[in-house]
């Protein structure tokens, strides 16, 4: 798979989804990129995130 752009979305795209499809509440990048914008704040555990 080529990125298209050199945005951080854009390499969280290539990541596979592993999760069953009606199990998925949010799109794995949401996740990622919020879980990555949680960690350069200073959250350190999922309750924090």
């Amino acid at each position: 798979m080529e990125i298209q752009d050199k945005e951080l979305l854009g390499y969280l795209s290539i990541i596979q989804d592993p999760r069953l499809e009606r199990k998925k509440l949010h799109k794995l990048t949401d996740i990622l990129f919020l879980s990555v914008c949680a960690s350069l704040c200073g959250c350190d555990t999922w309750e924090e995130i």
